[in-house]
Order: structure tokens, then C-alpha cells, then sequence
């Protein structure tokens, strides 16, 4: 399985200046650091989804579980995760695009 650990370690950095940054007029709206925050606890999920994905594999391959159904719901979990991960991924690409492309 893909690890996607190591993403959320490069957020973290990037959350806590966020945040540090914040004033009280930002209580109001939710700022950068707390859509930053969202994004790696998705990641982060993410990653535990695919962890129990492949640790029911592995118990199905060992012969400790004989039970597919589990196995299927833990791949399905992963893979929609993921699917859902990477579009969020796709879709701040984009905006980050697009407001680097604004002329000043």
C-alpha cells in the first residue's frame, strides 16, 4: 500500500506558522491554518484506512480471517479515502494555480 505519512509531516510545519499567524478578527472565518489542519487530518485518515486495509489483507492472506466481506469493506474504505484525497489535492492545485496566474 502507498504510505502517505510523510505528507503530513510537511503540513505540520506549514499549520503550526499558520496558526501563529492567526489574530482575533480571524475567529470569525476559518483561516488558512484550519483548512491546513482539515487537509492533513484527511491525510492522516487516509493513511490509518489504508493501514487496515492492508493489515486485513494480510490477515486474509495468512489464513487468520476467512471472512471477505471485512477485507472488501477495509479496501473499499481505503480506495474511496484516497479517491476523495487526491480530488482535494487536485482541486488546492488548482486554486493555487489559478492565484498564481492573477496579474497584480
Amino acid at each position: 500500500m502507498l504510505d502517505i505519512s510523510s505528507l503530513y509531516s510537511v503540513g505540520s510545519g506549514l499549520i503550526q506558522q499558520a496558526s501563529s499567524a492567526s489574530t482575533a478578527a480571524d475567529t470569525e472565518k476559518p483561516g488558512f491554518g484550519t483548512v491546513l489542519q482539515s487537509a492533513m487530518d484527511m491525510i492522516k485518515e487516509t493513511n490509518q484506512f489504508q493501514n487496515v486495509a492492508e493489515t486485513e489483507e494480510m490477515n486474509f492472506a495468512m489464513g487468520y480471517s476467512d471472512n471477505t466481506h471485512d477485507l472488501a469493506v477495509a479496501q473499499q474504505k481505503a480506495n474511496v479515502s484516497l479517491q476523495y484525497t487526491v480530488a482535494v489535492r487536485d482541486r488546492l492545485l488548482d486554486a493555487y494555480k489559478e492565484i498564481m496566474n492573477i496579474q497584480i
